[in-house]
């Protein structure tokens, strides 16, 4: 997926959705909390451990998925990546 220029990971394919939902709705929580714990060091930080819990076992962080050796470009500008001449085509498009 690219947002503003930027490659990210979407999450496993080979989850099941009630897995994937169950797993989205803690990321959910876990940002809620973030949110919520404001000034609270304490909570801040469990709160954050449980967003990063949460993305890797949605496969957006962590260990890659796949298995062909090719790098991980996450949050890299599609521009300065081997995706360059797809990413400029697709930002072409109408």
């Amino acid at each position: 997926m690219v947002v503003r220029g930027r490659l990210w990971r979407l999450s496993n394919p080979n989850l099941s959705e009630p897995d994937r939902q169950a797993l989205v709705s803690e990321l959910m929580a876990a940002r809620r909390a973030v949110k919520d714990a404001k000034v609270d060091v304490e909570r801040m930080k469990i709160a954050r451990q449980r967003v990063d819990a949460a993305k890797i076992a949605l496969g957006e962080r962590g260990p890659v998925l796949w298995t062909d050796g090719e790098p991980d470009f996450n949050r890299k500008l599609a521009i300065n990546t081997p995706y360059r001449e797809w990413f400029e085509r697709l930002a072409r498009l109408p």
